[in-house]
């Protein structure tokens, strides 16, 4: 089948600070638009101190793009920011009839239809499409709303149209039936949520710890999941390789095990409703006990990899979860000693190789460290009503002192890092920092 000829535009806005530079992000775009199956014929960018409200790029830049897009025989024009529906209309206008208009998330969400397995999966990144869709679905674009679906955004979608009440147009009709899509399938993501709930309910119960993978895409959590559980996770040298969430079990050395949680990889400018749509899956991460974030060392971009990946936990509200940094490839990335002074940011980080198994033990003692012997000190003040919590302290802390007062207990002491999330509403000491 014939690859669809890919022409990129990216836009530079000195007022913002992206993570990564524009030469950076159009490169990371090719890889993008390579893994959804587009050819890349060529790429340009504009410098611009604000965007064009109605084009994004300036008018003359418009013109530009254009004349170079058709004598590349480019089919689409990507470009490397989200579009306004304004934006999309302005410019489908522009670039005439026989070139498609299509942006960042666009691709994105593309990508992940392709790469969704699991029904969960695919209901989350049909909601994301309809939901982006809606507000741009002009009369150019009706023909979208019945291709966006998840299993490769072309899974049927709207349907057909049926018919018409009084004075109700097309455009309307397909608006009314996206939004009842939309309805529908967020009361079905709900009930998967809900089943998640149940199921990281009883898993807690079983009190055994869990590890999730978290890092930028392509950083090799896949295969450090397969290195250290003997998981069979696919492996490629893409973006977003995988995206269903697998946990598997993992024992330690002293009779201790975990669930070890492979995450679909971030980047930079995801897309704000995809996260939304994802939520169900990224509790997973937001229930963890310890992340282990894996970065790729021998990227150029590695610093701009680990901050988007900072900025997207403390998007979706799990930046408070103790987390080890694992510097993965160390086998292509020279002296490990050089390697330390030139990141300071990364600290104590652990130096593996995923694929060879370079410094897997090291990483092992640590995550046993952090989980098992890593106490942290706190003052606590909890409701009789919890006791399931003063039950858990019990078992696994380390209690100083202890007041039974009306209504509540008040415990000082220390209690393994893994449960700090357990108790961060009731811990005294964090409440008295708040207030400095």
């Amino acid at each position: 089948m014939k690859k669809e000829r890919a022409f990129l535009v990216g836009v530079e806005f000195s007022q913002h600070l992206n993570a990564l530079s524009i030469e950076d992000s159009l490169e990371e775009l090719t890889l993008l638009a390579t893994t959804a199956g587009l050819k890349v014929v060529g790429s340009d960018y504009q410098k611009l101190s604000t965007p064009n409200p109605s084009t994004l790029i300036g008018s003359g830049k418009v013109q530009e793009v254009k004349a170079v897009a058709e004598s590349l025989h480019a089919d689409i024009i990507l470009f490397d920011e989200e579009l306004s529906p304004r934006h999309f209309r302005e410019l489908e206008e522009a670039f005439g009839v026989n070139i498609r208009v299509i942006d960042r998330t666009t691709l994105i969400l593309d990508i992940f239809a392709q790469h969704a397995q699991t029904r969960e999966g695919k209901l989350q990144v049909e909601l994301a499409q309809y939901e982006y869709l809606l507000p741009r679905l002009t009369r150019a674009w009706t023909h979208l709303a019945r291709q966006a679906g998840g299993g490769g955004g072309r899974s049927g979608g709207v349907g057909g149209v049926g018919l018409r009440g009084p004075g109700e147009t097309q455009l309307e009709v397909d608006r009314r039936k996206i939004r009842d899509k939309i309805t529908h399938l967020k009361v079905d993501i709900e009930k998967v949520r809900q089943h998640r709930q149940r199921y990281r309910a009883n898993r807690k119960r079983s009190l055994i710890p869990v590890v999730t993978l978290v890092g930028y895409t392509n950083a090799g959590k896949s295969t450090l999941l397969n290195n250290l559980t003997h998981a069979d996770v696919y492996v490629a040298d893409q973006l977003f390789a995988t995206l269903d969430p697998t946990t598997r079990r993992l024992e330690l050395s002293g009779g201790n095990a975990l669930l070890l949680t492979d995450t679909v990889g971030f980047i930079q400018k995801l897309p704000t409703n995809l996260v939304a749509a994802f939520r169900a899956t990224l509790e997973e991460i937001s229930d963890s006990d310890l992340l282990l974030h894996v970065v790729d060392i021998t990227h150029p971009n590695a610093i701009q990899q680990w901050r988007s990946v900072l900025d997207t936990l403390k998007e979706i509200e799990a930046d408070h979860i103790p987390m080890l940094t694992v510097l993965n490839k160390i086998d292509k990335a020279g002296d490990v000693d050089e390697i330390k002074k030139q990141y300071p940011e990364f600290g104590d980080a652990v130096m593996i190789s995923a694929k060879n198994g370079i410094g897997i033990d090291q990483l092992l003692i640590r995550i046993r460290k952090e989980l098992f012997e890593t106490f942290i000190p706190v003052s606590l003040s909890i409701p009789y009503k919890n006791g399931d919590l003063i039950s858990l302290f019990h078992e696994f802390g380390k209690i100083e002192k202890i007041d039974h007062n009306v209504g509540s207990v008040k415990i000082t002491g220390s209690i393994p890092g893994r449960l700090m999330a357990e108790f961060e509403k009731f811990n005294q000491q964090q409440k008295s920092r708040d207030i400095e």
